[in-house]
């Protein structure tokens, strides 16, 4: 507590929390409390690479909660002497933002229509959804986004995150897709970016590529289908279990029949050793396949024998490329059978099944097969697990498709052992996270899929030349240079180009994907401290101090994100990992918009107040799921009205020629008191520092409630009165107030802002973190320890007596061992309890306290 920084408490007659939300949060951006200060060194400054949040509609409370934990460490690191590289972004490009613009404004993108300068979407929506070029599309997703970022805006600054908003940026502006075209480019050049076609996870709602970091099963209902394929020639050696010239199958996916190209059974299953080297004709189709061995095929599953076709499921991919098969596609981006057989099958049966979905194709090959006597009983029906994209509401199919991937280590050895090696470098909070993360690694099928078949994102930077007969020229790619990012290629024309030659033989086209919107967000460090653009900013936070994230994005945000780096500058991109849990509903489910059981935060907000929502979210560890409780926000408020009551008794103290000072602190009590203190001091720093934002808080308001039901209780008396003993008391209370409100302020800052505003000067925020030598090293912390004990034993026996706390004592006996720590505090004892006699016997070893009422 230093004089300079200390004036006249300017008490309010009655104090609340109403409105000290918006006094604070205008005061703080006016005054510039949490800017960013770019002159300082790289050692003085403490970056965090904030997550942007998804812009495709509302915050609900789990925002909050997480959001909450990186405020507290970023408060935490300002008091420290930190100037904090604090920044928040917009997720605003990619699927979820789509989605919502179609459902808001009633539209669908078509590529092929005109641009309409004068188009308004409907007032209201109708059930079938207009049809829109892809440049009137990308206007309204602009529009809405801007309209969600206002909200979220006003809830965070609701919050009291203290992020630098003049850092603020969005990951679909003009620097955002200069940064990530930039990225891209370099991983091109290095050869870490290529071009493949190749099968594809593909969801049909949307009809684009899905990467397997966006996957998820679910259980979906199906069938097995016993179904005849006909044998060539009778195999030799087979005996008579292929007397009747047919091999049975068990399939989920029959209409998949006209894309088989193979069958396959494990090479050490006897039952088709025979088969081996020998081929079959597909049931109604006819088409000769050959039988092989693979040692996926699981011979416990079905009749041990399975079709291979282009494409079922990923393990098809797997068989198709290791014996080298051919490819018979028959489904299209839209989830339909495509109209044109592939080749070599007929024409006519096909027929029966070309455009169909695949759930009406399935039902009409049944009826095919089962009218060609290939169908064995009915189907068996099962659940069981399929892929999905974490988005989509179909199962995925796999489509030949060509596609832009970055290499993550999927299909590199080397690669691998190195991502898992800056794993092993990060310092993850919680420490158990860091398996999450080698699992991910160690169960990589690819390299990471980038491109999609999307409109709003950033567009891959890449045209392709024509040759003379007008095919694009895929080898050949056309790059731009990096002073021209962003680029459009739909609208853009390449180096060496001019407009009229798009789409022309000896001319070019554009490339007509964008990227994942997790190849945009893997470089936030970089698009959030000006990668390649202006100033020095980026030199001076990168790498980073700090990622905070939930856990169920260490495989897709934070594993990007060390690639990314890895690949561009060779280090992590954070020295430190903070991974948050889940908010649970009541009934301990996960909240999320999809299950219509997230609890949105403003009406919390307003109702029981930020440091009341703030408190409850640090009441959660990092890692752990917690579920929403609203009686922990009523505790939390009531902590918050109470620090406002206590400083204001606190503070009404004091008001001599001179300001009381820590020399004038004498009393046993009090040093006692303070004593305590410093060890709260002491363990909230240890916590904080170790990213123990809970234990840092419990430290603090266990000590804060003892301070408030004890302390201020015993020393109230001696408070009122005058003279040295009264100065020791008023000169206690201050400093316990000056730390406390420290203590309490990354967690709870508008509070303790305002008290802090009553007696200090400044921000309070940009106010020292209290250290154990601002407090007196002498006092034995056991003295408040004790008396508080007895005074709580008087309390109770008044209680129970149903008299009123200034009842008072006759007759007051303390004995046992630790009575004589009473002694140097008994007239405040006395006094709090109203105590007449007061007997104090040493003699036994428990502490023994009996009350005597008048």
């Amino acid at each position: 507590m230093t004089e300079q920084s200390s004036r006249h408490a300017v008490l309010p007659e009655k104090p609340t929390l109403d409105g000290l939300e918006t006094v604070w949060a205008e005061r703080w951006e006016a005054e510039g409390v949490y800017r960013f200060d770019r002159s300082k060194s790289r050692e003085e400054i403490f970056s965090i690479d904030t997550p942007p949040p998804t812009v495709s509609g509302s915050l609900h409370i789990g925002h909050i909660f997480s959001y909450t934990h990186t405020d507290v460490v970023a408060r935490f690191n300002r008091m420290r002497g930190k100037t904090v590289f604090y920044p928040i972004g917009w997720d605003d490009n990619g699927l979820a933002t789509e989605r919502r613009v179609q459902n808001y404004y009633g539209v669908r993108c078509d590529p092929t229509l005109p641009y309409d300068p004068d188009f308004e979407p409907p007032a209201k929506p109708g059930k079938q959804e207009i049809p829109i070029s892809r440049r009137n599309f990308v206007e309204l997703c602009h529009r809405l986004t801007a309209l969600d970022e206002q909200a979220f805006e006003e809830v965070w600054r609701r919050v009291g995150l203290s992020v630098d908003w003049s850092l603020l940026y969005t990951t679909i502006s003009d620097h955002a897709r200069a940064v990530s075209q930039r990225a891209f480019l370099r991983n091109l050049a290095r050869g870490e970016a290529y071009l493949a076609e190749a099968p594809t996870l593909w969801d049909v709602t949307y009809r684009t590529a899905v990467a397997q970091a966006e996957l998820e099963d679910r259980e979906w209902p199906g069938a097995f289908h016993r179904v005849a394929f006909h044998l060539v020639a009778p195999p030799e050696g087979a005996g008579g279990a292929f007397a009747d010239g047919k091999v049975w199958i068990e399939t989920t996916r029959p209409e998949l029949i006209p894309a088989c190209v193979a069958l396959v059974a494990h090479p050490g299953d006897e039952r088709y050793q025979p088969l081996f080297g020998t081929t079959v004709r597909t049931p109604v189709f006819g088409v000769e396949v050959p039988v092989l061995s693979h040692h996926l095929a699981d011979p416990d599953k079905g009749s041990g024998i399975a079709m291979i076709c282009t494409f079922g499921d990923v393990t098809d991919v797997t068989w198709w490329r290791e014996l080298d098969l051919p490819t018979r596609s028959v489904i299209g981006w839209d989830g339909r059978l495509l109209p044109d057989p592939p080749e070599g099958v007929p024409a006519g049966p096909y027929a029966e099944l070309a455009g169909r979905s695949v759930h009406a194709a399935r039902e009409r090959m049944v009826a095919m097969l089962r009218e060609a006597g290939d169908l064995d009983g009915e189907p068996r029906p099962i659940s069981r697990p399929v892929k999905f994209y974490e988005r989509g509401e179909k199962p995925l199919e796999i489509v030949t498709t060509r596609q832009w991937y970055i290499r993550n280590g999927g299909r590199d050895a080397k690669l691998r052992e190195a991502m898992l090696k800056r794993g092993g470098e990060l310092r993850w909070h919680p420490p158990h996270m860091r398996v999450r993360y080698e699992n991910w690694v160690e169960g990589l099928a690819g390299d990471w899929l980038i491109s999609r078949q999307r409109f709003f994102g950033v567009p891959i930077p890449v045209w392709y030349p024509l040759d003379e007969e007008g095919k694009p020229v895929y080898e050949r790619p056309i790059t731009p240079s990096e002073d021209a990012l962003p680029v459009d290629p739909s609208s853009d024309v390449p180096p060496g180009y001019t407009e009229d030659q798009r789409g022309k033989p000896g001319g070019f086209i554009g490339d007509p994907d964008v990227m994942d919107t997790w190849a945009t967000s893997s470089l936030t460090p970089h698009v959030a401290a000006r990668w390649c653009g202006e100033g020095d900013v980026f030199d001076k936070v990168f790498p980073m101090d700090l990622r905070p994230q939930s856990h169920e994005i260490i495989r897709t945000w934070l594993f990007a994100t060390v690639v990314r780096s890895h690949m561009e500058h060779g280090v992590l991109p954070w020295s430190n990992a903070a991974i948050s849990g889940w908010v649970l509903d009541p009934d301990r489910k996960k909240m999320s918009k999809s299950k219509g059981n997230v609890v949105t935060p403003m009406a919390l907000l307003e109702r029981y107040g930020s440091d009341a929502v703030r408190y409850w979210a640090c009441g959660g560890r990092l890692g752990v799921d917690t579920a929403f409780d609203a009686g922990q926000l009523k505790i939390g408020r009531r902590l918050a009205i109470k620090i406002l009551n206590a400083s204001k008794f606190a503070l009404s103290f004091g008001g001599e020629q001179r300001s009381p000072g820590i020399g004038d602190i004498t009393e046993p009590l009090d040093l006692s008191m303070l004593a305590k203190l410093r060890g709260v001091v002491r363990e909230a720093t240890e916590a904080l520092e170790a990213y123990d934002h809970t234990g840092a808080l419990e430290a603090a308001e266990r000590f804060f409630w003892e301070f408030c039901d004890d302390y201020l209780e015993l020393v109230k008396a001696r408070a009122y009165d005058e003279g040295p003993k009264a100065r020791s008391a008023h000169a206690a209370l201050r400093l316990a107030l000056d730390v406390q409100l420290r203590l309490f302020a990354p967690v709870m800052p508008f509070v303790t802002e305002e008290v802090w505003s009553w007696w200090r000067e400044g921000s309070i925020h940009r106010a020292p973190w209290p250290v154990e030598s601002e407090l007196p090293e002498t006092g034995d912390p056991a003295v408040l320890d004790v008396v508080g004990e007895v005074l709580g034993r008087v309390r109770r026996a008044k209680s129970e007596a149903k008299l009123s706390m200034r009842a008072e004592v006759s007759r007051l006996t303390v004995s046992g061992g630790r009575a004589e720590t009473v002694r140097v505090a008994q007239d405040d004892l006395c006094a709090a309890g109203n105590v007449e006699e007061f007997v104090l016997d040493t003699a036994g070893e428990d502490l023994t306290v009996e009350v005597t009422l008048v």
